[in-house]
C-alpha cells in the first residue's frame, strides 16, 4: 500500500475536525475558525524529532507573523514521526521549550492530538481518551489571544472536558467507529 498524499492526510484531518471536534462539539471554539477558513493545515515530512522541531519552529514563527484574520491557528500534522504516543508526549516538553526560546510564551501555545492519545491514569481503550484522538499525530498551534476571547465568549470553559467525556461515553466505541474519522487506509 502506498503512503497517503499530503492532500489525503489533510482531508482525513479535516474530516476528523468536522465530524468529531465540531460535529460532537468537543471544542466549541473550532467551528468559527473552520467556517472562516482561518485554519492552516501543514503536513510535515519530518522523519526525526529534530526535523519536526525545525518545522514546528518555522510554523510557530509563521503563525506569530500572520494576520489572525487570515490564519488564526495551525494544525501541524506529522504522520511519519512520533507515532508512538509516549515519544509524542515527551516531545511536548520540547515544543514548550521552543516557545520559550522563541519568546512566544504568552502569545502562542501548543496543544496535542494523537491517534493513541491517553490521559494519565487511564486505560488505553477508555473512550474519554478519544477527545484528543486524531487520525495522525498533530500539534495544534494556537494564539493565546484567541483562546482568551473564546473563553470569554464561553464562560463555562472549564466544564468542556467533563462534557466531552459525557458525550463520548454516550457515543461509545461503536459510535466513534461509525464517525469514520481515522487515517487514510
Amino acid at each position: 500500500m502506498s503512503k497517503p498524499s499530503d492532500a489525503q492526510i489533510i482531508d482525513a484531518t479535516r474530516n476528523w475536525l468536522e465530524k468529531a471536534v465540531i460535529g460532537l462539539n468537543l471544542c466549541p471554539f473550532a467551528k468559527g475558525v473552520h467556517v472562516k477558513g482561518q485554519i492552516r493545515y501543514v503536513v510535515s515530512d519530518a522523519q526525526t524529532p529534530e526535523e519536526l522541531l525545525a518545522t514546528l519552529m518555522d510554523e510557530l514563527q509563521h503563525l506569530a507573523d500572520s494576520d489572525p484574520e487570515q490564519v488564526d491557528t495551525t494544525l501541524l500534522i506529522h504522520p511519519q514521526v512520533l507515532t508512538d504516543f509516549l515519544d509524542f508526549n515527551e516531545f511536548l516538553d520540547v515544543a514548550d521549550a521552543a516557545l520559550e526560546d522563541m519568546g512566544l510564551v504568552g502569545e502562542l501555545q501548543v496543544a496535542s492530538f494523537h491517534p493513541d492519545f491517553q490521559f494519565a491514569d487511564t486505560e488505553p481503550d477508555e473512550i474519554g481518551n478519544y477527545t484528543n484522538r486524531s487520525p495522525y499525530p498533530t500539534l495544534h498551534l494556537l494564539r493565546e489571544d484567541s483562546i482568551a476571547r473564546a473563553v470569554e465568549a464561553f464562560p463555562q470553559a472549564e466544564a468542556i472536558f467533563e462534557k466531552n467525556i459525557e458525550t463520548l461515553e454516550a457515543l461509545g466505541h461503536a459510535g466513534w467507529d461509525k464517525l469514520d474519522v481515522g487515517p487514510v487506509r
